[in-house]
């Protein structure tokens, strides 16, 4: 055990903590107070929330535990990650059923956040393709949990940021692919109407979907963009051989704060738009460019510098006037601080986690420099926003919503909070996050 600062992906909050590594995971979780994988979620959702808590790292259980190639069912502890996982199984005609915009991410991760991808209005989340869990409850005891089993638990755990327990282990769904590589359409837009429209299209035929937008245009050209889609390529379309992994780069220094000014991401925004020549571009894309575009340049993070950033999601219900898509993309636009990198999906129906994130609409996806009160003032106009639509923001990213604005949107919450105390009702499992969000803080001084 040692204590080490532990930050999330954004680099803010930063905390002092104790944490345990070992190959035996069961063993690392006894009396330990919250569980973490790459610690790649952007916030403080992986952070300890009281001084002197302990964190177990999950990394070095690692290990696959079983795989049916007949029916593509594999179990495997927690730490084992997704960049491992696409290594081992995509050469040999599996995929996972969904996946996030990164490949750094362990499986007890993405049960914890109930990832989605850009298929998630066909595929779900994540938590919709996992069969069964094996966790340490708060009791200390260690339980197989199963839909079946435990239905309440199961459903609490899927996107609970983990909170419920600490997961071991993790069998779930692969999917059968039909090449390792991806054929990929994209088509540049002029605004923010056409965008919405031309996603909504390409969602009704194509299983992968996403947009990337540019945030600081204004007038005629708000919400202009690049609408992306994606199949997997069939056997007769892909080349011969496996995709080769792509060499990476690393940032090699903390960017100064300067470097993601206004005018400066204007004119990267500008760039990258045109850069997409002709208007429509189609053909064989590589699965790493087309899933994890960032994860080839390592440390990307520093790009905005030692004060950090912070990720910002939401999701617009189905229905959500375009007028309110609009005013939204306005305050983004206008703000003393604007979004570096922002992404648009389509999303399908709720989960069935009790806190999982999309539900059917439209999210977006914001990064955002963090600047102190001019971060936290945009973040609070968004969330007002989302309040007044009906919508909600994804835990695995924030870490500057208010407790009230959460309250607001997240109408789950008190029966997520019901499972939670009647497994935990010391909180002996608690994070910065809940702490900031659940009122944790609060009901253990009241209890």
């Amino acid at each position: 055990m040692s204590v080490r600062e532990l930050v999330g992906w954004g680099r803010f909050p930063r905390v002092m903590a104790e944490e345990r590594v070992s190959e035996d995971l069961a063993a690392a979780t006894h009396e330990v107070n919250l569980t973490r994988g790459l610690g790649r979620s952007y916030g403080d959702s992986s952070l300890p929330g009281r001084a002197g808590d302990v964190v177990a790292r999950t990394t070095a259980a690692d290990r696959i535990l079983f795989f049916d190639e007949k029916n593509g069912i594999l179990r495997a502890e927690a730490g084992f990650s997704l960049q491992e996982l696409v290594r081992v199984f995509l050469p040999r005609g599996w995929f996972t059923p969904v996946s996030p915009g990164t490949q750094f991410v362990t499986l007890g991760g993405m049960v914890a956040s109930d990832i989605h991808g850009k298929n998630h209005h066909v595929a779900g989340c994540f938590g919709e393709h996992v069969r069964a869990l094996k966790m340490r409850v708060p009791d200390g005891r260690i339980l197989e949990v199963t839909e079946e089993s435990e239905p309440d638990l199961f459903r609490a755990t899927i996107g609970g940021m983990g909170l419920t327990g600490h997961i071991l282990e993790v069998e779930f769904q692969l999917e059968a692919v039909p090449s390792p590589w991806i054929w990929g359409e994209s088509e540049r837009v002029a605004n923010l109407e056409e965008l919405l429209d031309k996603q909504s299209a390409a969602s009704e035929e194509w299983p992968f979907t996403v947009s990337w937008v540019d945030t600081v245009a204004r007038g005629r050209g708000l919400g202009r963009g690049i609408v992306m889609k994606g199949r997997w390529a069939t056997s007769d379309e892909a080349p011969q051989g496996p995709p080769k992994i792509g060499r990476s780069f690393s940032v090699p220094f903390d960017f100064p704060s300067w470097a993601l000014a206004p005018w400066s991401m204007r004119i990267f925004n500008h760039l990258y738009f045109w850069k997409h020549l002709p208007r429509r571009k189609r053909g064989i894309v590589h699965p790493q460019k087309f899933f994890y575009p960032l994860d080839i340049v390592q440390h990307w993070n520093r790009v905005y510098g030692s004060r950090g950033f912070v990720q910002y999601q939401c999701v617009l219900p189905q229905g959500t006037p375009r007028s309110v898509h609009h005013r939204f993309f306005e305050a983004l636009s206008q703000g003393e601080v604007g979004s570096f990198l922002s992404v648009v999906k389509d999303c399908g129906e709720e989960g069935k986690g009790l806190l999982s994130f999309p539900k059917a609409g439209v999210s977006v996806a914001l990064d955002i420099p963090m600047r102190g009160r001019a971060t936290q003032e945009l973040v609070d106009t968004l969330n007002e926003i989302v309040v007044d639509a009906g919508g909600r923001i994804y835990l695995a990213k924030d870490s500057l919503t208010r407790e009230n604005h959460f309250r607001a949107m997240e109408t789950r919450l008190p029966m997520f909070a019901e499972v939670r105390n009647a497994w935990d009702p010391e909180l002996r499992l608690m994070s910065a996050q809940s702490a900031r969000l659940f009122g944790d803080r609060e009901t253990e001084a009241g209890s």
